[in-house]
């Protein structure tokens, strides 16, 4: 297992696994090592060499599929040969399989950023959510299978439609009507239907240290998405939000990392809670550009240095807007 005490630990390399697109993640934490004095290395892995972020790796892999049965060995393998002390996930599809194998990485000195696998299964199936939420006395919108929406004579539309398995809102649609329902519920794979719930809504950048405390909330308004994913946004320091987000987190047992939650803000000011993603999201950098400075943290409890961390340490109504930028490789 992981030793304890990492003390004066200067030296060690981070892997990133299915790096894509996160240029300005990565970005963030190379900063973050230098601030913190840190003789780091960044890696990435992917199933393709076009991919924008392995370009900009110190060390980039090409790797089999997550769903293929060699993906894992083909990590610890990476981890052994190159002094890999941190693996950051960046997206659902391999959550699963890094849970469940954590303590082999762990053997090898690595630390994986990522829950438990009960908790990866209750995020990952919107209908374990829905009934964990509902139990715990969180409020979720009702949610229900597309037959029993079906069976009733009167519906309140419009009705959210999604897979329970879903990710990236991928398969994401909104009925309007009984037609449109019965189309949307026969095209969308593992189909549920959720109340349709107006207000603002807020995706939360939860940070859980190592010995999963919630250290800081950062609840980040959503203005504009585009493929799942914040385009534009802006920091709200709102109190409320905040609390009850953690006391989310703390219930669920998620961490360590960065956890996602998403939820729906009404005009009445309740909080209505749609997803959990224990992964970092894609508006992070937004978080972080605030001052909730995530990758330094990390990087700080695998050096063995005590982070000094406030809970509302961010600045609010700081907006981000976000633009398509390139990466050029010769040929």
């Amino acid at each position: 297992m992981i030793e304890a005490n990492r003390r004066n630990c200067k030296s060690f390399n981070v892997l990133f696994t299915c790096i894509g697109r996160r240029v300005s993640l990565l970005n963030s934490f190379r900063a973050a090592a230098k601030e913190l004095g840190l003789s780091c290395k960044f890696f990435g892995t992917d199933v393709t060499s076009q991919s924008a972020a392995l370009q900009l790796c110190d060390k980039s892999f090409v790797v089999k599929s997550v769903d293929h049965n060699g993906y894992i060995r083909q990590l610890l393998r990476i981890v052994r040969q190159n002094n890999v002390a941190l693996i950051v996930p960046t997206i659902d599809l391999d959550l699963y399989d890094l849970a469940t194998y954590r303590e082999k990485f762990e053997k090898l000195g690595c630390r994986v950023l990522v829950s438990s696998p009960q908790v990866v299964k209750i995020c990952q199936d919107k209908r374990k959510a829905y009934r964990f939420m509902t139990k715990n006395g969180f409020e979720i919108p009702q949610t229900l299978a597309a037959r029993q929406v079906l069976s009733k004579r009167t519906i309140a539309f419009p009705m959210f439609l999604k897979p329970w398995d879903g990710y990236a809102s991928k398969g994401n649609a909104i009925a309007a009507n009984r037609k449109e329902l019965l189309f949307y519920a026969r095209k969308i794979p593992n189909c549920i239907v959720q109340e349709f719930v107006k207000g603002e809504e807020y995706t939360c950048d939860c940070f859980v240290d190592f010995d999963r405390k919630i250290r800081c909330v950062v609840p980040r308004k959503r203005i504009e998405v585009r493929s799942g994913e914040v385009s534009k946004g802006v920091t709200v320091k709102n109190r409320s939000i905040m609390s009850k987000t953690a006391e989310l987190v703390e219930m669920l047992g998620a961490g360590p990392g960065i956890i996602t939650v998403q939820l729906i803000y009404t005009k009445d000011r309740r909080i209505k809670f749609i997803e959990i993603n224990p992964r970092v999201g894609g508006g992070l950098p937004l978080s972080i550009k605030a001052g909730a400075d995530f990758p330094k943290w990390v990087l700080a409890a695998v050096s063995g240095v005590d982070a000094q961390i406030r809970f509302d340490g961010f600045k609010s109504r700081l907006t981000m807007l976000r633009y398509d930028a390139e990466v050029w490789v010769q040929g």
